[in-house]
């Protein structure tokens, strides 16, 4: 079985920060890519950032140059650092790994629960 368990989210003003935090947990033999969705209240879930296993990142027009998104693979983890944030960027905030479990053919999408984030204007 494979967790992943995002932190991090909470309310702040617009204007100001988050760290996101998703560390991955449980029978693991690799991971490849690895990102964050988000839901906000009646819309569909988007991206909003993805890291490869070889630190290749990719963001959403929305949010570039906002955010930045990292990863340690040590710690089988992902960090999203959210700037200069907007009321618009309030959602649920969905981590996903793309991760071969161990004794698996192959890899596949496993996600978070989610972590609420509120931007007050």
């Amino acid at each position: 079985q494979v967790q992943l368990v995002e932190s991090g989210g909470g309310l702040v003003q617009a204007g100001g920060s988050l760290r996101l935090s998703c560390a991955a947990s449980g029978s693991i033999f690799s991971i490849n890519a690895m990102g964050w969705y988000r839901q906000a209240p009646g819309k569909q879930r988007e991206l909003v950032a993805t890291i490869s296993s070889g630190n290749t990142t990719n963001s959403a027009d929305s949010v570039k140059g906002r955010v930045t998104i990292s990863r340690d693979n040590a710690k089988n983890s992902v960090h999203l650092q959210m700037n200069s944030l907007k009321p618009e960027d309030t959602a649920v905030y969905y981590c996903y790994a793309i991760l071969t479990t161990t004794g698996g053919l192959w890899p596949y999408a496993h996600w978070g629960q989610g972590t609420q984030v509120t931007v007050s204007s």
